[in-house]
């Protein structure tokens, strides 16, 4: 069975990145080593300040979709709600 991630990525001046993937580690790797050319790399969104995991790309999808939607103020609340001192969590995803 596959997992689906939806991750937000945050620049220190808390610039904003929302994608899918289905290899977390290796996704947030080639953003925070700047080997996905464009916005993130242009603009250095590289902390990996939320993420969630769902059963299936559809669902994966639809919620990147939602989140992009979003007021930056509900983007802001989702992370502080897990993650209030906006912490780079990559050390843990890294680890496994």
């Amino acid at each position: 069975m596959h997992s689906y991630w939806v991750y937000v990525l945050a620049s220190r001046s808390r610039v904003f990145y929302v994608g899918v993937t289905n290899n977390l580690v290796r996704r947030i790797w080639e953003h925070r080593n700047d080997k996905v050319p464009g916005f993130t790399q242009r603009y250095r969104v590289h902390r990996l300040v939320h993420f969630e995991q769902t059963p299936d790309v559809l669902s994966a999808i639809a919620r990147e979709k939602q989140i992009k939607g979003w007021r930056r103020e509900k983007k802001i609340a989702l992370i502080e709600a897990q993650n209030p001192t906006w912490r780079d969590l990559w050390p843990e995803v890294a680890r496994g």
